[in-house]
């Protein structure tokens, strides 16, 4: 076997690690949840169906999340800017809006946010982690201001009921084995995977990330490019913000709080490097199912929350440090 043909089999056992990585814990979690005494839940249908459905919002997130450090960029401001959007949702079918309205502006709420966040860092030179660190208590800060510091709680009528289903666990028809939501993040999954490898979009992402001078040097409009990269990462932020509010009903500005750290946790777990120009959807996917596995896992064994949370801290540093470690051996 040749140089080539190594690289070749190694690029694809790396970008592979992250979904193996959750077979295997699965695996030994179902293995686990087995022989322990009134155990076997964890493989149960409902088990399966509550892992994916609480997984669709951070995934939803980190879709975009994942072009965002594909670029060489990271957003701390994702946590409360899903808090926003599901603030803003609720505000206006408070106010006795359609759903569909309310959908809109969040949404639009989410692209705003992000294009905010692309403006300041290509405008003022300054470094993504120092903008997002300001715009996450600025959003937080809109969220409070938009809800008068307290929750929103819009009337449950105007909740139409294919909206509850983006969140309950069992699907309604039975058929489709798991809830709507999952299956519309799944579709959103497929459609980024082949935008990221199919289109110029996709490329010129790839380039950014890899290194941003030969990138200039090759003509692309990199403040352009950065803005475009982080307004989509804020349509992905706002329909997060959508399944956040069908799972909690209420506009809570404070409920996306800390969610910035699973949904930059889920991508770099998931193969991405921090240093841009390297990452995957699939991979993401893996990340996110691997996270909530952990999490399902642990709770079936009876594995307290503090332990849970030592335990992915262990595997975040784990993924950066092989990253690391890649980066050192390519160099």
């Amino acid at each position: 076997m040749n140089d080539r043909s190594k690289d070749a089999w190694r690029n694809a056992l790396g970008k592979l690690a992250p979904l193996l990585a959750l077979i295997v814990v699965f695996v030994l979690f179902a293995v686990l949840d087995a022989v322990q005494p009134n155990g076997g839940q964890f493989l149960s249908l409902r088990n399966i169906q509550a892992m994916l459905i609480s997984s669709a919002p951070v995934m939803t997130a980190a879709l975009g999340m994942t072009v965002v450090i594909i670029a060489a960029g990271i957003d701390l401001s994702a946590g409360t800017a899903i808090s926003l959007c599901a603030t803003v949702l609720a505000w206006v079918l408070e106010r006795q809006f359609s759903i569909e309205l309310a959908i809109v502006a969040c949404v639009l709420t989410g692209c705003i946010a992000g294009a905010v966040n692309g403006l300041l860092i290509s405008r003022l030179n300054v470094a993504p982690f120092i903008v997002t660190l300001g715009t996450m208590t600025a959003y937080l800060g809109a969220a409070k201001f938009i809800a008068e510091e307290t929750t929103i709680r819009p009337p449950l009528e105007y909740v139409p009921k294919w909206m509850n289903g983006l969140a309950t666990p069992t699907p309604h028809p039975w058929w489709l084995f798991v809830a709507a939501g999952v299956w519309i993040m799944l579709g959103l999954a497929i459609i980024m995977g082949l935008v990221l490898r199919y289109t110029v979009f996709g490329r010129y992402v790839f380039a950014l990330g890899s290194n941003e001078q030969t990138a200039r040097l090759c003509g692309l409009n990199v403040p352009a490019l950065k803005v475009a990269v982080y307004t989509l990462s804020g349509l992905f932020i706002g329909l997060a913000g959508v399944y956040q509010f069908a799972k909690l009903k209420v506009g809570n500005p404070i409920s996306g709080v800390g969610m910035e750290l699973k949904v930059i946790a889920a991508v770099v777990i998931g193969g991405a490097s921090l240093n841009g120009g390297r990452g995957t959807i699939l991979g993401t996917l893996a990340g996110t199912l691997l996270m909530q596995t952990i999490i399902s896992g642990c709770t079936q064994l009876g594995v307290k929350n503090p332990a849970q949370d030592i335990i992915l801290g262990v595997i975040i540093i784990a993924a950066v440090t092989l990253d690391q470690w890649r980066q050192t051996r390519t160099a």
